[in-house]
């Protein structure tokens, strides 16, 4: 049976989950500029885990399934939406990718959400970022707790997920086990160090909108504590921490309201994220969602009670989070293993495309230009 690993490279940390023949062996995390600055702390870790079968990651915005081995200077720039020399966001990510591309360890990128053909081309009019690949992935592992929690086939759960990261916030729809909408942190709710969507004439009056500021505006920026850890929003003490408390509480709503237009059928609520797992923002999220919830009409009723309307994904690891779980459950479907109906049902395997296919608004051509991308740069690396 397969032995694989799954990462999750954080803004806060990169998560290294392992799993053979579906037990965990390897449940690890490294902050993330100790991971990025000195490759060498990861590839260690990936080294003394082998042999191994399959890695999943980390794979930014997402690829059609593509080996780190046969990435091309262009599949770097459209998984990682950045031209060489941009500052900001997750810097060094792409070189800890050249790293892993040129070691032996069989690493795989996986695609976000916009590449899945479950989602219908609708909604991914204009849309870049669905949900990053680590979104996806998280929302793999929640298909897969809903499922053994219900005794039932991954075909047979639906909810939203809404992942209440270190950074950013997310939401993703999914209906009877497959993805049909999302919205990923730069397009989505106000997120504890990132802005998220941004009103239009913001971005027009920024004049230039870099990867530094689709990382930053968020809940600490509002609170006037931009380097505060982001568990301290839950315990605001200024007036302008209790306006971001606010406003981060209320857009996560908002989202979960949204997406629910999209998955009727939705039984729950899913949280996961790292601040999920901090009492003061998960249970003040828990209570807001809850009437929202049944107000929506979403939700299986029994008896006249609806069923646990939000739930708190914790999964199989104690360490790494649950993004890094789902990728090992990925990896572990794609070796053959026991997550292969997983996979299927996600439908993986059939990504097509890349993420500036459904663009309107802009012109590709002149996003593949804003990110360097020229004829010339298909080879692999």
């Amino acid at each position: 049976m397969p032995r694989v690993i799954g990462i999750d490279p954080g803004t806060v940390s990169v998560d290294i989950c392992g799993l053979d023949d579906g037990r965990v062996f390897l449940d690890r995390s490294v902050a993330t500029a100790e991971a990025l600055a000195d490759p060498s702390v990861l590839i260690g870790l990936l080294d003394g885990a082998a042999p191994l079968d399959l890695v999943a990651g980390p794979s930014g915005y997402g690829l059609p399934l593509t080996a780190a081995r046969d990435l091309t200077e262009t599949d770097l720039r459209l998984a990682y939406l950045a031209a060489e020399g941009e500052s900001g966001g997750i810097a060094g990510l792409r070189s800890l990718m050249r790293t892993l591309a040129r070691s032996l360890t069989p690493v795989m990128l996986t695609p976000g959400v916009v590449h899945l053909a479950s989602v219908p081309a609708h909604r991914k009019v204009n849309r870049v970022d669905m949900g990053t690949a680590d979104k996806l992935c998280a929302a793999a592992l929640a298909v897969h707790d809903q499922a053994e929690r219900r005794g039932c086939g991954e075909r047979d759960v639906s909810f939203i997920l809404l992942e209440l990261g270190g950074a950013f916030t997310a939401a993703i729809a999914v209906q009877d086990g497959r993805v049909v909408d999302g919205a990923g942190g730069t397009s989505g709710p106000l997120g504890a160090r990132a802005a998220g969507a941004l009103d239009g004439e913001v971005a027009f009056l920024a004049g230039s909108v870099s990867k530094r500021l689709l990382f930053g505006g968020g809940a600490a920026t509002i609170a006037g504590v931009p380097d505060a850890p982001s568990e301290s929003l839950a315990a605001p003490s200024t007036l302008r921490g209790h306006l971001a408390w606010q406003a981060y509480l209320e857009s996560a709503v908002k989202a979960v309201a949204a997406l629910a237009v999209s998955v009727p059928g939705a039984r729950e609520v899913i949280l996961s994220g790292r601040l999920a797992r901090v009492a003061g923002v998960r249970d003040e999220v828990a209570e807001r969602i809850a009437p929202v919830h049944v107000a929506r009409g979403f939700g299986r009723a029994m008896g006249g009670i609806l069923e646990a309307p939000v739930h708190v994904l914790t999964g199989f690891a104690k360490v790494a989070g649950q993004a890094a779980q789902g990728a090992a459950l990925i990896a572990d479907g794609l070796a053959g293993g026991q997550s292969a109906a997983l996979v299927e049902t996600l439908g993986i395997r059939e990504a097509r495309g890349t993420v500036l296919d459904h663009l309107y608004v802009i012109d590709a051509a002149a996003a593949r230009a804003r990110l360097g991308i020229e004829k010339g740069s298909e080879g692999v690396l």
